[in-house]
């Protein structure tokens, strides 16, 4: 099992892997049917917990070497884009939240629906609307401005 979790997750997770593996395989043994395939019945436990191991690591702070002395302006309101803030924010309400939600936060329609209420494609249709407007307020003057 330590093969199987090392060569998933490499040598430096492999421990925590095996060891995740055989602690769930103790707590789930007495539950396992008498003619299971042991081994391969502790291969798929190795395999799910190194892809844990290998999602945990994902999440984690990667640590750096320098702190970067400036921040990201990079979406923030106050980053130049004044213009295209204040045409969000004149957006109706629903219209705003449901670009905010989905398209800056990320999240899909069905959790923004239930954030501002409403079904997810009330949703969809509110976000779509408000994209729309702001494609009416900011397209023609990029195309004005194309070579």
């Amino acid at each position: 099992m330590f093969r199987v979790c090392r060569a998933v997750v490499g040598p430096m997770d492999a421990d925590d892997a095996w060891s995740e593996t055989f602690l769930a395989a103790m707590l789930a043994y007495p539950r396992l049917a008498r003619d299971s395939d042991v081994g391969a019945w502790l291969v798929t436990i190795a395999h799910r917990k190194s892809i844990d191991v290998l999602r945990a690591r994902g999440r984690s702070a990667v640590p750096l070497a320098e702190v970067p002395d400036r921040s990201s302006v990079l979406g923030n309101p106050d980053s130049g884009d004044s213009d295209l803030w204040a045409a969000v924010a004149a957006l109706p309400e629903r219209q705003r939240l449901a670009i905010a939600y989905h398209y800056l936060g990320g999240l899909p329609h069905a959790a923004t629906a239930e954030l501002i209420g409403g079904s997810a494609e009330s949703v969809r249709r509110a976000s779509a609307d408000g994209v729309a407007s702001l494609r009416k307020l900011f397209v023609p003057t990029l195309e004005r401005t194309a070579p």
